[in-house]
């Protein structure tokens, strides 16, 4: 089972996903906060990262005095996992009650309701 992360510790996961799979060095992680407007200070930065190494969600590797993070967990293992997790605690298991209060409760751009209605006839044909 996937454990929920704290919000900035998921901006931090974002920033690293969005590295494409890459060893993601800590300067870029400081950089990709800064410009998410999510400043952290440097200790601060390093605890984070260690928690989420603790929690099973990155390696790190020693470069000379640098380390380069790299993910233990996919960005899609972790939206599954809480997908799930809020499916069942919101909605009992019901996908079919989130994507009915999708719809019923004007949640969607009609652009995205006709993505959905594609991606739903698809998975039918399956």
């Amino acid at each position: 089972m996937i454990q929920k992360i704290s919000d900035t510790e998921l901006e931090i996961m974002k920033i690293i996903w969005a590295n494409s799979g890459k060893a993601t060095l800590f300067p870029y992680i400081m950089e990709g906060l800064a410009a998410r407007g999510k400043p952290c200070q440097k200790n601060t930065l390093i605890v984070l990262l260690s928690w989420l190494i603790d929690k099973g969600f990155l390696s790190a590797r020693k470069i000379g005095r640098r380390n380069e993070y790299t993910t233990l967990v996919s960005e899609m293992e972790y939206q599954t996992a809480q997908t799930k997790c809020f499916l069942d605690k919101i909605y009992e298991g019901s996908a079919k009650g989130l994507v009915s209060n999708l719809i019923m409760g004007d949640l969607l751009t009609d652009e995205e309701y006709e993505e959905l209605k594609k991606l739903l006839e698809k998975g039918k044909e399956k």
